[in-house]
C-alpha cells in the first residue's frame, strides 16, 4: 500500500482504540508509539511472520505484538467495515452492469468462488470436521469479485470439509436480494427481459437463475466462444484470491492462531485493506472505464442512496417468491442460451477473422 493509505489506517485505529496511544510507564518512560504498534501488525499481515519476529525491527515483545495484531484487525473492521465491506449501491451496480455489458455479459455483477486457508493449529477434536480434500484442516472463504478485484461479498469460517455447495447454502450472499434491499437490475438479452443479476461460476454451482456456468466440452463454435469468454471473465475472483494472498502472506501460509474469531478478524481486515488499496490504485488500471465517476458517485459509502434495513422481514410470501425466482432452473437455461447467442453476435465476427 502507499504511504497515505497506511497513515489513514494508523490515524483511524489510534483514534478508535486508546490502547494504541503512547503512554508513560510507572518509571516515567515513554512506551510504544502508535507507529510501532501498527507497523508490527501490518508486518505480520503482509509477511506472515511470527509475533516474535518483530522484536529486532520494531522493538516490540512477542506478547505485545500478538495483542497488537488482534486489536489492529478489530479497529480496521470497526472503522472501515461499513464502507469497504458494503454491498453494491446504485452507483456501484450501474458500473458493474456497464462493465458486464462491455464484456458480453449483460446483467453480470461479478464472479463467485471459494478459497481455503490452512489452519495449522486446529484443535485435534475439530480436525476431522475441518479437514478438506488436501488432508489438512482448512477454513473456507466465499467471495464475489469484479474486474478491478474489489471484493463485494465475503463469507468466512466454514469448515474445510464443506464444498462450495455446502458453503453456498449457509452463505448470506443472496440475503439482501431476498429481503429486497438491493438496487433493481433489469436487462435484455437476445430479446428476453430479465430482472435478476447473476454471477459467473464454475461447474460445481447449481443451475440457478443467478448463476451462469461454462459449457463442458463445447462442440459448436458458438459454445466454444461462450466458454472462452465465460471462463476468462470468471477468473476475476481467482485473480482476487491470488492478489489477496500475495499482499497478505498471513492468509497464504498456514495459520498459527488457535481461535476462529481471531482468524475471522484477520481475514476481514485483509479484505478491507485490499479494497482500500484497490480504490487507491484504481486510476492506474488499464481496463478502467471511468475512475472519476466511480470515485464521485459510488466510491463513498456515505453517498449510498440504497435503503438498508436491519429489521426482520415481514412479507414471508414475497421472500419465498424471490427465492423461487433465484433458484429457477428454466430461467437459468434460457439465460445461458441467450448469452451464447449474444456473445456470438457481439464477438463472432472477430472470431471468424482469426480463423
Amino acid at each position: 500500500m502507499r504511504k497515505h493509505v497506511f497513515e489513514r489506517l494508523l490515524n483511524a485505529v489510534t483514534q478508535h482504540d486508546p490502547w494504541f496511544q503512547q503512554r508513560r510507564d510507572a518509571a516515567g518512560r515513554l512506551g510504544l508509539s502508535p507507529l510501532q504498534k501498527c507497523t508490527a501488525a501490518v508486518r505480520q499481515l503482509a509477511y506472515g511472520c511470527a509475533s516474535d519476529a518483530c522484536d529486532e525491527y520494531v522493538r516490540i515483545s512477542e506478547a505485545t505484538s500478538r495483542l497488537t495484531l488482534q486489536k489492529f484487525t478489530e479497529g480496521v473492521i470497526n472503522q472501515f467495515g461499513d464502507q469497504y465491506l458494503r454491498s453494491p449501491n446504485i452507483a456501484d451496480m450501474e458500473r458493474l452492469l456497464r462493465i458486464g455489458e462491455e464484456r458480453g455479459f449483460p446483467g453480470m455483477i461479478g464472479s463467485i468462488d471459494c478459497m481455503h486457508w490452512e489452519w495449522k493449529n486446529c484443535p485435534h477434536a475439530w480436525n476431522g470436521q475441518y479437514q478438506g480434500r488436501a488432508g489438512v484442516a482448512t477454513l473456507v472463504l466465499e467471495a464475489v469479485a469484479d474486474r478491478d478485484l474489489w471484493i463485494w461479498h465475503s463469507f468466512f469460517g466454514m469448515p474445510g470439509s464443506c464444498n462450495d455447495i455446502n458453503v453456498l447454502h449457509r452463505s448470506p450472499v443472496f440475503e439482501d436480494v431476498l429481503e429486497g434491499r438491493t438496487p433493481a437490475v433489469n436487462f435484455v438479452v437476445n430479446g428476453h427481459h430479465y430482472t435478476n443479476g447473476y454471477y459467473l461460476t464454475d461447474g460445481i454451482y447449481p443451475r440457478w437463475d443467478t448463476f451462469v456456468k461454462s459449457i463442458t466440452s463445447p462442440q459448436a463454435r458458438k459454445d466454444r466462444l461462450f466458454a472462452k469468454h465465460q471462463e476468462a471473465a470468471r477468473k476475476d475472483v481467482e485473480r482476487a484470491f491470488g492478489v489477496l494472498q500475495a499482499r497478505f502472506a498471513i492468509i497464504k501460509k498456514p495459520s498459527l492462531a488457535w481461535d476462529t474469531d481471531i482468524l475471522h478478524n484477520i481475514m476481514l481486515a485483509c479484505i478491507i485493506i485490499h479494497n482500500m488499496i484497490v480504490e487507491d490504485e484504481r486510476e492506474t488500471y488499464q481496463n478502467n472505464v471511468n475512475t472519476n465517476e466511480f470515485m464521485n458517485a459510488g466510491g463513498n459509502a456515505n453517498e449510498d442512496t440504497t435503503e438498508y434495513r436491519t429489521d426482520r422481514i415481514v412479507d414471508i410470501g414475497l421472500y419465498l417468491t424471490r427465492r423461487t425466482e433465484i433458484e429457477d432452473q428454466q430461467t437459468h437455461l434460457q439465460l445461458k442460451h441467450d448469452l451464447v447467442a449474444h456473445i456470438w453476435n457481439k464477438f463472432g465476427n472477430n472470431e471468424n477473422l482469426r480463423n
